[in-house]
């Protein structure tokens, strides 16, 4: 891609030999374990070499397991120095499989998991209003929203009202405060409206109120520690932050609809969005919905745990049933009024569909969570797989699109449905 293309697709500079810029973790992968061939981990490669030459994604981590066995587990690119607005003489920082990364949304699914554990523990109904355990949330009519309607993004507060200075979203007591004082679209749970970032501190209000402990601890305590992980923190603490992946508003500048879209999810634009996101403030909050940081290994981890009914190296993590209510569809395919698109959720998932879906082809039983657009991690019980992408640039819509999809197509076709009596229980 030449010069002026760069400079018009705000893109990061890409060398025509891509193995000057990969790092494979060899003692990571194991395909022949589970009898995948050298042949299909190449081919789905080649699909993500295929997105990272697009330039919009400076760092790109990948984490595949199929049966529980880690096939795939590679990055490529860059942590810092390579994006479109960097000098070149700048230094550029390799990602390696251990980079940790900020997961944006996808934090969500894990945020919801915990929610499904306290109800696991019996510290909460998920069908209680929120105001049961906070009162004050009841302000302004909205004593009647459930936990269950917070998760599955039928709460009617799905944005920060737009007065509200970015500063807030780092300060919990103000930002509680607004959502509190906020007043809902609705409040019977009929539409599905994305709750981009709201969502997330009323979750972890209530988990707060009834563990007497912060979400931070009790992510540390339930998951973070049982399953092994280095990373898997809300933000980053100062002293750790220089090891986080930079972000970077790639692609296009979105248009509108694209543009008004943009701000209605994200309550900025995308200029905006990457400023915010790369704030030392933001690394060190804790935001439920939107910073989680980790590698893609570990959120394909967390992942894969679900598909193991709750287990993790033989401890149990939840239990089977906890699992399965967490990805169990909620309500119909309906046009989402945040995103504009027709989406499947659960009580804290975006579920796959047939004959299409979110996660491909065939995946009616696949669930998991996009981060900002183009970071996926899904599991698809039906083809027994976990799977995390991770990278770090912020297209909205742009060329790498066709990429992205094809990306998915191929893992889904590269592992075709199993017969059922091999599925994962949670696919029964």
């Amino acid at each position: 891609m030449n010069r002026i293309a760069r400079h018009a697709l705000h893109t990061c500079a890409v060398p025509k030999d891509l193995s000057t810029i990969t790092h494979r973790d060899a003692a990571g992968e194991n395909p022949q374990a589970v009898g995948v061939s050298p042949e299909v981990v190449e081919d789905i490669w080649r699909g993500v070499e295929r997105l990272y030459r697009t330039g919009v994604h400076p760092g790109i981590q990948l984490s595949i397991r199929h049966r529980g066995e880690q096939i795939l587990h590679r990055a490529l690119g860059h942590t810092s120095g390579n994006g479109p607005h960097d000098p070149s003489s700048a230094s550029k920082t390799p990602i390696t499989t251990d980079t940790p990364i900020c997961y944006f949304s996808a934090s969500k699914a894990v945020t919801a998991l915990l929610m499904h554990m306290l109800a696991e523990q019996g510290l909460i109904n998920l069908s209680d209003p929120v105001s049961y355990y906070c009162p004050e949330f009841a302000a302004a009519g909205k004593r009647t929203i459930t936990i269950h309607q917070i998760l599955s993004h039928r709460g009617g507060i799905p944005g920060i009202p737009r007065e509200t200075p970015i500063d807030v979203l780092w300060d919990r007591d103000e930002i509680w405060r607004v959502l509190c004082a906020a007043t809902p679209i609705e409040v019977d749970g009929s539409k599905v409206a994305y709750h981009a970032i709201t969502g997330g501190f009323v979750l972890q209000r209530v988990l707060e109120k009834v563990t007497g402990d912060s979400i931070e601890n009790f992510l540390d305590r339930h998951l973070r520690q049982p399953m092994g992980m280095r990373w898997f923190t809300y933000g980053m603490a100062p002293e750790r932050a220089r090891e986080l992946a930079t972000n970077y508003a790639t692609g296009p500048t979105p248009r509108f609809p694209v543009s008004w879209i943009v701000n209605r999810a994200l309550g900025g634009d995308i200029r905006t969005v990457e400023r915010v996101v790369n704030d030392p403030r933001f690394q060190d909050a804790v935001i439920p919905a939107g910073n989680l940081c980790g590698t893609a290994e570990e959120m394909g981890r967390f992942f894969q745990m679900m598909l193991n009914g709750g287990v993790w190296n033989g401890q149990r993590i939840c239990s089977e049933m906890t699992v399965r209510r967490s990805i169990q569809q909620f309500g119909s395919l309906q046009i989402d009024r945040t995103m504009m698109i027709p989406m499947r959720f659960s009580a804290g998932m975006m579920l796959g569909g047939n004959p299409f879906g979110l996660w491909g082809q065939q995946s009616r039983y696949a669930f998991g969570h996009i981060g900002l657009i183009n970071k996926l991690c899904w599991a698809d019980a039906a083809r027994d797989i976990s799977v995390s992408l991770l990278n770090t640039g912020i297209p909205i819509v742009g060329h790498h699109l066709p990429a992205l999809a094809k990306f998915v197509y191929t893992v889904c076709d590269r592992f075709p449905l199993v017969p059922e009596s091999q599925r994962p229980m949670i696919a029964a």
